[in-house]
């Protein structure tokens, strides 16, 4: 940020204590700072203005006494020199890197008009600058502490996740529960939480269950029920169970911690509209020291008028192109666009993907645990009514994926699943076993070969089998009686992912290890242009090449087995991390599981951009009219911009950003 990196390396690193959260300090230091300079310089600004002389004949009244030039003097050195030491720091920092900024541009108006004024004084006879660099002073003061106040509000997110974290804990010791502070928690300790209470660390809970709110860390709205070897996210909210805790994360590692670090990271980050910014406003620096010599060089030696009136001239033109609106214009966004985003649990890392996001050709979604659910659930069930009954039976204790499926389905339908004896699992076919005296066997096509069980379900089986969807048999030694389908559930959010991305003309992709048959079948359901299908994890960075031949491509993954295709992909956006949230290869990280998260983090590009855009027109074209006015071009017509009227503009200008930036709010 222009203004705020020139002034932090000034002045103000002297008022900042180093420690967590330091940036919060250091901007609270900076409000504090420009506040109490602009009192002072207000109380001192006063007595000028009745002992200068200009003002005295303006207004028509008179203050004269012996001395009253050098007391003059003595006020206007306190205020320029004393008031305005941050922008003369803040030159110093920008000539030191090469750099001609906005603080070079003050530092010559303010230098030239009181040197000016102290030759006035000891050197020559002429009308003294103090009361004009003076208020010149106290205008670009107010600004900054304005412009500063904004700055913190708009980034105060990262302080308010800071206060989720309770300071105290409730440490379990042997039979006894004491209080101690967050900080002393260790990896393995217990900790006891109450109803009402915020959970202090992530953890695991080991006794008890209660519900969650997660909201200022997911963006989840509904409570979210925790029991026995769930996990918890420290900062969020218990309601109403008592639960003991066992710290699995403490410190940094925390997801809290880890949220803020990727804020702080993507603010940090740079877009292409600052870079661009960050040039014009060194070229507008250039610009108007030019502009401002040639504007007195006229003035001075082509016109009729004298030589303060010529300086007088020069002095609005740098003080009126201070390209502080065009320094404020993207990093107010980009402070509130990831704020905003991290509260609805998007956590952009890298700023440039929100300008890319609004110019994608092509998003590519991972199928299994993005567009689908990641677990199988039963789908069709064909033949007899027991089929369901017989199949949990023998499934009842397996850990297989199919197994639980069908477990789970027997238990929404609330079936009595009947006790399994002689049970015998069977690698990569099936299982068997006995209920209720007579045997069954639960399995795929190999398993009804290995045991010459006859088929009379091949027709639904081919059609269930067409669709993509996993088919086991369930038979007892001589026939098969039932066929159950079970399928990667597809989202229900999927499908509305798709429509909205269909209407911004945004054509989607879907990756999968899958056959062709599932992969065809999703990618129907869900209106999917393009699929790619039998994919190996490590073939998918291949595929986003091939999009990228022809456009901007997003992909959408786990953030884990997707690794090198979020990293190949113009932005990588890991879906549903969870706590997980340090994903290093993507460039954005939505803690939900959601896709639909996708098309909202591609509105808030689209809105983020046009707020760029509205600043940096307005910052521009600003300069373009303000900068010919300063110079004297409309004195023809008797049109004339004072300094201090010069400094209050710059100062309206810089607000006027920050006040268009802050409505970014606003937008759901």
């Amino acid at each position: 940020m222009e203004m705020s990196k020139a002034i932090h390396n000034g002045e103000m690193s002297a008022h900042v204590n180093h420690g967590e959260h330091e940036e919060g300090r250091h901007a609270g230091h900076s409000v504090t700072m420009f506040r109490n300079k602009f009192l002072i310089v207000l109380l001192l600004t006063i007595p000028i203005l009745a002992l200068s002389p200009t003002i005295q004949k303006w207004l028509n009244f008179s203050l004269a006494f012996t001395g009253d030039r050098f007391v003059l003097f003595v006020l206007a050195s306190i205020v320029v020199l004393w008031g305005g030491w941050p922008f003369f720091s803040g030159a110093k920092k920008e000539l030191a890197k090469k750099r001609l900024g906005m603080m070079v541009l003050v530092t010559v108006a303010l230098s030239a008009g009181y040197l000016y004024s102290v030759g006035a004084t000891f050197l020559f006879d002429a009308p003294d600058f103090y009361w004009e660099i003076s208020t010149l002073t106290l205008f670009l003061l107010f600004g900054h502490w304005m412009e500063m106040k904004a700055i913190v509000a708009s980034s105060g997110a990262l302080g308010e996740l800071a206060k989720l974290i309770p300071k105290n804990a409730n440490l379990v010791r042997g039979s006894k529960v004491v209080e101690v502070s967050t900080e002393e928690l260790k990896i393995g300790d217990v900790v006891l939480i109450k109803p009402g209470e915020k959970i202090p660390v992530d953890g695991v809970v080991i006794e008890g269950e209660t519900s969650v709110n997660e909201s200022m860390i997911t963006g989840e709205s509904k409570p979210i029920s925790k029991k026995i070897n769930d996990k918890v996210i420290g900062g969020s909210i218990n309601f109403n169970g008592s639960i003991r805790v066992k710290v699995s994360k403490t410190g940094k590692d925390t997801a809290l911690n880890q949220i803020i670090e990727l804020v702080k990271e993507a603010q940090s980050s740079k877009p292409e509209t600052q870079k661009m910014a960050d040039i014009a406003a060194h070229y507008l620096t250039i610009s108007a020291i030019t502009i401002g010599t040639l504007s007195f060089l006229f003035w001075a030696f082509l016109s009729s008028q004298d030589f303060v009136f010529a300086l007088t001239m020069a002095i609005t033109v740098v003080v009126i192109a201070c390209p502080h609106a065009l320094g404020l214009a993207i990093p107010v966004v980009t402070s509130i666009s990831t704020t905003l985003a991290a509260r609805s649990g998007m956590l952009i890392r890298d700023m440039s993907a929100v300008e890319i996001a609004e110019k994608l050709d092509y998003v590519v979604f991972d199928k299994t645990g993005t567009l689908t659910k990641g677990v199988f659930e039963v789908t069709d069930i064909v033949g007899d009514k027991q089929t369901l009954g017989y199949a949990a039976a023998i499934e009842q204790n397996s850990e297989h994926i199919i197994g639980k499926g069908i477990i789970k389905k027997a238990n929404e339908q609330k079936m009595k699943i009947f006790a399994v004896t002689n049970f015998k699992a069977i690698p990569g076919k099936g299982a068997r076993g006995v209920v209720g005296g007579r045997e069954f066997f639960v399995g795929n096509t190999a398993l009804m070969e290995q045991f010459k069980i006859g088929n009379t379900f091949q027709k639904d089986v081919e059609k269930l089998a067409s669709q993509g969807k996993t088919v086991i048999y369930v038979s007892d030694k001589n026939k098969v009686f039932g066929v159950i389908a079970l399928s990667d559930i597809i989202r229900e959010e999927s499908k509305e992912t798709i429509r909205l991305l269909k209407e911004m003309n945004i054509k989607t992709a879907m990756i999968t290890g899958d056959n062709k048959e599932s992969a065809e079948y999703v990618s129907s359901r869900l209106g999917i242009d393009i699929y790619f299908s039998n994919v190996l994890p490590g073939d998918k960075v291949n595929k986003v090449k091939e999009l990228q031949a022809k456009g901007k491509v997003a992909m959408v993954g786990d953030g884990i087995n997707d690794a090198p295709a979020l990293t190949q992909a113009d932005i990588g956006i890991a879906i549903g991390a969870g706590t997980d949230v340090a994903v290093q290869s993507a460039d954005v990280v939505l803690v939900k599981n959601n896709p639909l998260e996708v098309v909202k983090l591609i509105r808030l590009s689209k809105e983020t951009r046009k707020k760029m855009k509205q600043n940096l027109w307005w910052a521009a074209g600003y300069n373009i009219i303000a900068i010919p006015v300063a110079a004297g071009v409309l004195m023809p017509i008797g049109i004339r911009l004072r300094p201090e009227f010069g400094a209050l503009l710059m100062a309206a200008s810089s607000l006027i950003v920050v006040g268009n930036s802050l409505m970014l709010k606003r937008f759901k």
